[in-house]
């Protein structure tokens, strides 16, 4: 099994329309902030869900999901990554921490379950709350990504998860 610890802190991102990068952005900036005043902080990598594959995910630390919400699932470019990654950090990656950042206009139910239907099977663990937007997205929002990044930036470097 492939342990977390000095490899990068990847975010695995889609975003048709905008939405969801501004939740990353949001996230990066925490990242950011805490990288700032942790002295052995991961770095930030960010790659698209199409660029990403299971070297990105057998190197990292931990991973963070970011996905709208289509149709009550997550997008399809997600379920690609997730398809091509699977059977290559399946037994590799178990305890791998993870979070998830998932945006949807009316709802997110649907593609959460589907991203935690799938990351139970690779036996990853979810670090923190879910940020899971409905609707248009706030300061709140914005505030709350920013937050997850610093707080999980801080939770790996002092090797909590």
């Amino acid at each position: 099994m492939s342990q977390p610890g000095a490899g990068p802190l990847l975010v695995v991102r889609h975003s048709r329309s905008g939405s969801t990068d501004r939740l990353v952005e949001a996230f990066g900036a925490g990242v950011q902030i805490a990288t700032e005043q942790i002295e052995d902080a991961p770095r930030l990598e960010v790659k698209g869900c199409f660029e990403a594959g299971p070297d990105d995910v057998l190197g990292a630390a931990a991973v963070v999901l970011a996905t709208p919400a289509n149709f009550g699932y997550m997008s399809g470019a997600m379920k690609d990554f997730f398809e091509r990654i699977f059977h290559a950090c399946l037994d590799q990656t178990v305890g791998r921490p993870y979070a998830l950042i998932i945006k949807g206009d009316t709802d997110t139910s649907g593609a959460v379950t589907s991203v935690e239907r799938i990351v139970a099977g690779l036996q990853w663990k979810a670090v923190l709350a879910h940020l899971s937007v409905v609707g248009d997205i706030t300061d709140a929002h914005l505030a709350a990504a920013a937050e997850m990044g610093s707080t999980l930036t801080a939770g790996l470097a002092e090797g909590l998860f």
